[in-house]
């Protein structure tokens, strides 16, 4: 019942966004925007900034590109066996192999563990980042006609503001260089307002997506794979990483997120599975309610 009441203060944010969404109506793209162009670098600053990095974090890097890969190489059978086209097989890829870390994850980490596992979600959520707009968008313009992924890859990654507060406070931290309290305050304020901000609009998108024609099989298997395999798979990683056991705990809470919302634009995008990839958004953000529970039971 304890990870019930972690739980609902989360879909709690969630659904005041959609219903502004649905009640109001705002322009929804504008405020992602602002939360992934000026909130969310603030934020990943701070943590870059403050936090003492340790062999870790190489260990946290290499886990979640070997996570995401183990994850493609399942879809890859999967598409084999049901014999996918090429762009159904990129669909596939984007609902199931990256994982809401940014809206969702970094907020449960927070109730979860408190401050002391915060920073290391923040980390965890930059290198998803990293990966979500480089193999995530490869894969979304794989799908597309008219895509060129790797440069599309290329061109995200140098939009990525996330990746620049990241480089800055890391830079800060190493040359030592002492920021003043009141900047600090300032630093704090915005990046204290990024995590409730986000939350928001990811109901604010859910409230957008339309299920109209539900692919039953293929969303069932997205879903086995997104919320069931890939915290198995992950849980099998940890027992190799010589890591801390709250981060080996961090690492398979964040493997069981729902699909990355992020993905849903991506597919929108490219016209890569668009329906698809938001159905499978929309119903293993919902299915998570349950499955989380029992994965907090098995890992804490």
């Amino acid at each position: 019942m304890d990870f019930f009441l972690i739980l609902i203060p989360i879909f709690g944010i969630f659904a005041l966004g959609f219903i502004g969404q649905k009640k109001i109506g705002f322009h929804t793209k504008t405020i992602s925007t602002m939360a992934l162009y000026l909130m969310s670098p603030v934020l990943v600053f701070r943590t870059f900034y403050t936090t003492k990095f340790e062999l870790t974090y190489l260990y946290m890097t290499l886990y979640t590109f070997a996570l995401c890969f183990s994850l493609i190489i399942v879809v890859y059978l999967i598409a084999f066996i049901r014999k996918y086209s090429v762009k159904e097989t990129c669909g596939m890829i984007l609902a199931s192999s990256f994982m809401n870390n940014g809206n969702y994850g970094t907020p449960v980490v927070l109730l979860l563990f408190g401050a002391a596992g915060l920073d290391y979600a923040i980390v965890l959520m930059v290198i998803q980042q990293l990966v979500m707009c480089t193999v995530g968008v490869y894969y979304a313009a794989k799908g597309s006609p008219e895509g060129d992924g790797i440069r599309s890859a290329i061109r995200a990654v140098q939009r990525m503001p996330m990746v620049y507060g990241a480089i800055f406070g890391l830079i800060l931290q190493i040359m030592n260089i002492s920021l003043g309290n009141s900047i600090l305050q300032a630093v704090d304020m915005v990046a204290d307002a990024a995590i409730p901000t986000v939350m928001i609009v990811l109901g604010m998108q859910l409230a957008k997506i339309s299920v109209k024609k539900l692919e039953r099989e293929k969303v069932s298997l997205s879903l086995i794979t997104k919320l069931a395999i890939s915290p198995a798979i992950a849980y099998l990683f940890t027992l190799f990483l010589p890591v801390d056991v709250m981060v080996k705990q961090i690492m398979i809470i964040m493997a069981a997120m729902p699909t990355a919302a992020n993905t849903t634009m991506y597919a929108l995008q490219f016209n890569t599975e668009p329906e698809f990839v938001s159905s499978a958004t929309l119903i293993s953000t919902s299915l998570s309610l349950a499955t989380l529970p029992i994965i907090f039971l098995i890992v804490l």
